[in-house]
């Protein structure tokens, strides 16, 4: 079986060429190196200064330790103060009592002597366990990574470099959020299964829909899927975000996930140690929805706290951010707040954006550094597939987004040949010619065209020339927005499915398609 793609004169189009390659060269953004040779001299410094900060600090059993031991010794001389103001009056009592008194003090102050003792030691014996209670874990580990640097963990390294990114290479400063991050860990309570896990299943099952991974781009990063459009339903809408009760679930529920699509990245020099964000704007509450807007900035919060440099930010939190910023009078300036949430992160790439985000958008964009705008990508409803494409294969990305990827799909896999490309010019017409040798095979087809707008219809044409051309879906307008077409024909004889596309606009139009052969002989063996 053999295709072959013909223009409307009958001469032979442009040779179909695999759609992965064409679009990997139009990906802008490189993930910063992990490897130690590829890192500058200060930023080498930099992660030398905190791999001995992280060893000293488990060493010493002082990881979890506020770093504030300043304030503890203020609060004890404040309480000696307190303790010696207590003192003074009962002495000046005693200057005025007679001799009969002073003589029952000194029997007195021999008890009080031996109570003073008698506490001194039972001080003394608290101080002991407090002393001993100081335990080194020399096994702590961050996403299944061992942080203590002389273990020699390759990922350890990884590991750091997130945090120093995060905060532009200030040890100190990576250093404290590192240990933020850990004691945020150890008192969170939605990690593990117990009553509150529980009660998250009555969480609505639209939500399922609302954050999950599917497939990964051109560079191998799993890709999340956030399609906020979910909470448009206002049944939706109540049971998740309605009450705190609810709110409190959904946040749970959130930073389980980012868990889960955490446990799916390699943490090694080289490997893929971040996510690739895909968020869904169509049909999404906005930022005039108070309680949407809450629920979210609480959990980008968590997220650029305690997990950088490993999602992709909302669009929401940046109205959030600047709306906050009015009502409290802080002086912080607009690209503080903004980069804030963009440079912490690998790659966002938001689609189906309306109109309320360009408006925003005009405020903080020319704050932005080139490093953090190219970390985000915009796309509007019509170029959704097209801008996905530059960085996700079309086979991996979703049919609703223009893609060939269906759920529970079982014609197509990997191995059953790589997607090809035709180009359609203006006011033009092309074919794709799938030749069917056998009188008895079943052919299956996938055909997608990047922003659609033109005429489409398939036909069998018999290799007898005798032979009827058989219909096989009637021509007809596709709009902008519809998905890939999937088709499959059974022949009763060798011939041909031509498929054509008419390109009636004056711009050219990109198919992309695939396509797989199944004899009769085949599925009776």
């Amino acid at each position: 079986m053999a295709v072959e793609a013909v223009s409307g004169n009958g001469t032979e189009a442009v040779a179909a060429a695999p759609a992965k390659e064409v679009s990997t060269k139009q990906a802008s953004f490189r993930e910063e190196s992990n490897f130690l040779d590829d890192l500058k001299e200060s930023e080498r410094k930099a992660l030398a200064e905190l791999r001995d900060k992280v060893e000293a600090a488990i060493v010493e059993g002082k990881l979890f330790d506020d770093g504030k031991p300043e304030v503890k010794e203020k609060e004890e001389a404040k309480k000696k103060a307190a303790e010696k103001k207590d003192e003074q009056p009962e002495a000046e009592e005693k200057g005025e009592e007679d001799g009969k008194k002073e003589a029952e003090e000194e029997s007195g102050d021999d008890t009080k002597q031996e109570a003073k003792k008698e506490e001194a030691g039972e001080k003394a014996a608290a101080k002991e366990p407090e002393t001993a209670a100081v335990v080194v874990d020399k096994d702590i580990a961050l996403w299944g990574v061992p942080l203590l640097p002389s273990k020699g963990d390759e990922a350890t390294d990884v590991v750091l470099l997130k945090f120093l990114r995060a905060r532009d290479f200030k040890a100190g400063a990576a250093f404290e959020m590192l240990r933020r991050t850990l004691r945020w860990r150890r008192d969170w309570t939605g990690f593990g299964s117990g009553a509150e896990c529980d009660a998250d299943a009555d969480l609505p099952e639209e939500l399922a829909g609302a954050c999950y991974l599917d497939g990964a781009d051109h560079e191998g990063h799993p890709v999340c899927y956030n399609a906020l459009g979910v909470f448009a339903d206002d049944a939706v809408y109540k049971k998740a975000l309605g009450t705190e009760e609810g709110k409190a679930r959904f946040l749970r529920w959130r930073v389980r996930a980012m868990e889960r699509h955490v446990a799916e990245l390699d943490l090694r020099p080289g490997g893929v140690a971040s996510l690739l964000q895909v968020i869904d704007l169509r049909n999404s509450p906005g930022p005039a929805k108070k309680d949407f807007r809450v629920a979210v900035k609480q959990v980008l919060d968590l997220f650029q706290d305690n997990y950088p440099e490993l999602v992709a930010r909302n669009v929401s939190v940046v109205v959030v951010v600047l709306i906050d910023r009015r009502r409290s009078g802080r002086n912080s300036r607009p690209s503080d707040l903004i980069i804030r949430f963009l440079c912490d992160f690998h790659l966002q790439i938001l689609i189906n954006v309306p109109f309320w985000y360009y408006a925003f958008s005009t405020l903080f964009y020319p704050f932005l550094t080139q490093r953090t705008k190219s970390k985000f990508v915009v796309a509007r409803p019509s170029k959704v597939t097209e801008t996905l494409l530059k960085y996700i294969p079309i086979e991996a990305i979703p049919v609703k987004y223009g893609g060939l990827k269906r759920d529970g799909d079982t014609e197509f896999s990997a191995d059953d040949g790589e997607v090809a490309e035709v180009t359609v010019k203006g006011s033009s017409t092309e074919t794709i010619e799938i030749e069917a040798t056998e009188a008895d095979a079943t052919l299956t087809w996938d055909l997608t065209v990047l922003g659609w707008e033109v005429n489409y219809k398939e036909e069998f044409v018999p290799a007898d020339e005798g032979s009827y051309t058989i219909i096989v879906r009637k021509g007809k307008k596709m709009a902008s927005g519809e998905e890939a077409v999937r088709n499959s024909f059974r022949t009763g004889e060798p011939g041909k499915v031509v498929l054509t596309v008419q390109n009636t606009s004056h711009r050219k139009k990109k198919v992309l398609f695939r396509h797989k052969a199944k004899s009769a002989c085949a599925k009776k063996c």
